[in-house]
Parts: structure tokens; C-alpha cells; sequence
């Protein structure tokens, strides 16, 4: 029997969180949360975590579940939406995915690839490449052998540039191949909702106004009491998410405010670009204008649309 699933996707600060929360209130939803950071404890300012009031109206799942220094993946992401969707559905409501984390949507809408396993010695050395040479130079060695996944990551996203260099260094088949053969996914269908800002400068402002409002509420002191309070490396996920890198780098003392400022606002727009080429290439969508007034209107229209068709 197939599992129906329906996604709510978009990039950062698109207006995801407040439109899911309508949805829940009209709709027989349970929204679970698409997003690499939710996940950890304590990291509630900088991923613009819904607060209480919020999550008592409209809970989410997979929000609060891992402590800052653990690991996540697209794996265990999807074992957990099977899970969820199961128990969701047993109640007589329907998953409602939503979020930015584009890698999650791709693993559960188009499957996981076999990879390989993580492999600390080869690890070490492209750390150490990275640390000699800089993360620019091992985007053009991944360029080289896997010039299709070096195109879609940045020169400074060095944990996934390592990833691909190490899959391309174990199975000598690029990274970009593997993800053409990923798994079946039949079990599920689903109905995506995709956000896509049709003016630029809109989501840049909005991305500007909301980190210098972070910064306000407490983004400098969130970090402060997670690195008093968890033993991080540089190469600890979650503090590799974007804003908390930055500011983690301002407390280091690599950078005064403004310059730190000045760089998680780069970095945001630079993830939310990363995420609008994913959406603008998703295979299937019902694509909205994020900007516009009457969007989540017609979203609740296309919704009721989707909801008749899955109860015929």
C-alpha cells in the first residue's frame, strides 16, 4: 500500500515554517521537520527553530532529538520518516514534510545510493590536504575527477567536497554516478509544494533581517553556552551549520562583529542559492511564488486538490 507524503520545500527564510503552520490547522497534517539543524538540542536562535507557543498549536517531528556533537544522515533521516509515516498514518493523519535540507528530500524522494563507509585514514589526509592547501584546492581535485558534484558545492563546503573525494578515492566511480543509481522508492508518493522566490533581492532581505534579528535575540550567547557545555571540533556537524560557524569563528577571535555579520548573512544567501538550484531541477512540483500575499491561499487550494485525489 502506498504511503502517501506530501513536502513542503523551500529555501531558508522562504516562509516555510508559518505556512506548514496554517496547513496543520486546516488540514489533517503532522508536519515533520526537514532540517539538518532542528535536529540538536540547544541550537534553537540560529536555525530559527519554532518556539513553543508554536510547536504547542503545531508540533514537529524530528525537531530536539540529537545532542549538538552527534552525527546525522540522510539514512537514518529516512529511517526515521518511515517510522514516523507509519505511526502518523495509523492515526488517520498524513505526514507532511517540510523544510530546506535538500539532500534529505533527494535520499527519500529518489533514494539512497550504496555508498561507501566513512573511512577515517583517508579522511585524515584530505583534512590535512585541506588544512595545507585550503578547501579551494580539493574543490579542484574533486573538480577533476567528479566535475558534475563539484559543480553544485562550494569551494568552502568542505565536508561534502571531502565526502565526494573519498567515495571517488575508494570505488574510483565519481559521486555523481553512485547518486544515478540510487534506490527504489515506490513505497511512497509524493505531493510536492515548492517555494521559489521569484525576485532575489526579496529573499536576500529577508535572510539579512532575519540573522541581524538572531543576532539580537541571543545567536552569540546560544554559542557561547554550547561550546561551554559540549566538546566541539572543527569538524563537528552542527557547528558547521551556517551562523553558528561564523559565530563560532567571531568568539575564536578570527574576525570582529561586523565582519562575522557580514559573513553568516554571505553564507545564508550562499546556502539558500545552493537550495533554489536543487528546486529549480526537483523532477515534479507545484511551484509557488514565496513572495506574494495570496500564496498561502492558493497553497490550501492546491492542498484540498491533492487531499480529494489521494481519498478517491
Amino acid at each position: 500500500m502506498l504511503k502517501h507524503l506530501f513536502c513542503l520545500m523551500g529555501p531558508t527564510a522562504s516562509g516555510k515554517t508559518a505556512i506548514a503552520c496554517e496547513l496543520v490547522q486546516q488540514f489533517p497534517f503532522e508536519i515533520i521537520s526537514v532540517d539538518s539543524a532542528m535536529i540538536y538540542r540547544g541550537m534553537d536562535i540560529g536555525t530559527a527553530k519554532p518556539d513553543a507557543d508554536t510547536l504547542k498549536h503545531a508540533p514537529h517531528h524530528l525537531i530536539d532529538i540529537l545532542d549538538p556533537p552527534s552525527s546525522y544522515s540522510a539514512a537514518l533521516f529516512c529511517a526515521d520518516v518511515a517510522r514516523l509515516s507509519e505511526s502518523i498514518i495509523s492515526r488517520g493523519k498524513i505526514p507532511l514534510l517540510v523544510g530546506g535540507t535538500m539532500m534529505y528530500f533527494r535520499a527519500l524522494q529518489q533514494g539512497l545510493s550504496l555508498l561507501p563507509s566513512k573511512d577515517d585514514k583517508l579522511r585524515a589526509e584530505l583534512v590535512e590536504l585541506a588544512t595545507l592547501h585550503g578547501s579551494a584546492y580539493l574543490h579542484q581535485k574533486l573538480a577533476e575527477v567528479d566535475a558534475p558534484t563539484a559543480a553544485k558545492l562550494h569551494p568552502n563546503d568542505t565536508q561534502r567536497i571531502q565526502r565526494a573525494l573519498e567515495v571517488f578515492s575508494l570505488t574510483k566511480k565519481p559521486l555523481s554516478t553512485w547518486l544515478q543509481t540510487a534506490e527504489d522508492r515506490s513505497g511512497y508518493q509524493f505531493y510536492n509544494v515548492i517555494l521559489m522566490p521569484e525576485a532575489r533581492e526579496w529573499l536576500h532581505k529577508r535572510i539579512e533581517a532575519r540573522f541581524e534579528e538572531m543576532l539580537t535575540l541571543g545567536l552569540i550567547e546560544e554559542v557561547e553556552c554550547l561550546i561551554k557545555k559540549w566538546p566541539f571540533t572543527a569538524e563537528t556537524p552542527s557547528m558547521r551549520t551556517v551562523g553558528y560557524r561564523q559565530v563560532l569563528s567571531f568568539l575564536q577571535g578570527d574576525y570582529d562583529f561586523e565582519t562575522m555579520k557580514n559573513k553568516g548573512i554571505a553564507a545564508t544567501r550562499q546556502l539558500a542559492k545552493r537550495q533554489l538550484t536543487w528546486l529549480r531541477h526537483w523532477p515534479e512540483g507545484n511551484l509557488f511564488k514565496a513572495e506574494n500575499l495570496s500564496t498561502t491561499r492558493e497553497i490550501m487550494a492546491i492542498m484540498q486538490e491533492l487531499l480529494d485525489e489521494v481519498r478517491k
